[in-house]
């Protein structure tokens, strides 16, 4: 019901006739707030999983003009409503992209974000799975400044509509990634790809040499 209650208090709802996904709606809405001139932009997941109350820290580093992206981190290796495999993944996922593209975001999923209008400006959606990772390629591609805010999170009131399972979710992720690298970073990309055959190859070779000198 969160368009009825944003209606009901005022605010401007734009809503699509069908489930184009996340990334679309995240761009629509980003349209709409350009359109509207806006000066800071404020993204919050529907599913009441991030505090809305930490939005005024949220802002402030873009009303300082300190960064121009923060990102609310859940510490998503810590929440203990998350199974053990997935607080695996997403610690191993956000210390991996963020060494990739070289910024300091410990939670690059997270759905709690505040853009500067520079940054809206510059970051425009590739995909229609979800914003989070292709806006990272994009602001890290751009040279935008960004910082993370530790946050709290709330108790699950649903399951996430955004993928079937955390294997689904994986995948989907890094496709997107892989996706987002290939459009803007896809010399890195071409390097990172054959690394990891050399090395997969390596380690293919020196196993079957081991194998044989101890068989044989």
């Amino acid at each position: 019901e969160t368009a009825r209650v944003g209606q009901r208090f005022g605010c401007r709802v734009i809503e699509h006739d069908r489930n184009l996904g996340l990334g679309y709606a995240f761009q629509t809405g980003v349209s709409a707030a350009l359109e509207d001139n806006c000066d800071l932009f404020v993204n919050i997941d529907a599913d009441h999983q991030y505090p809305p109350n930490y939005i005024s820290k949220l802002i402030q580093p873009i009303l300082t003009h300190q960064a121009d992206i923060v990102i609310g981190n859940r510490q998503p290796w810590k929440v203990q409503h998350f199974s053990a495999p997935k607080r695996f993944l997403q610690w191993l996922g956000n210390g991996l992209i963020s060494y990739l593209l070289d910024i300091d975001a410990p939670d690059v999923v997270s759905g709690f974000r505040a853009y500067s209008r520079v940054a809206l400006e510059k970051l425009h959606v590739t995909t229609s799975y979800s914003y989070t990772i292709d806006t990272l390629v994009q602001a890290a591609h751009q040279g935008l400044s960004i910082q993370s805010l530790i946050i709290p999170t709330n108790p699950p009131t649903r399951q996430s509509r955004l993928s079937s399972s955390v294997f689904q979710y994986v995948v989907l992720t890094l496709l997107n990634f892989a996706q987002a690298m290939l459009i803007y970073e896809p010399r890195r990309l071409c390097i990172w790809v054959s690394s990891l055959l050399i090395i997969s190859c390596l380690v293919i070779v020196i196993f079957v040499k081991l194998f044989s000198w101890i068989v044989f």
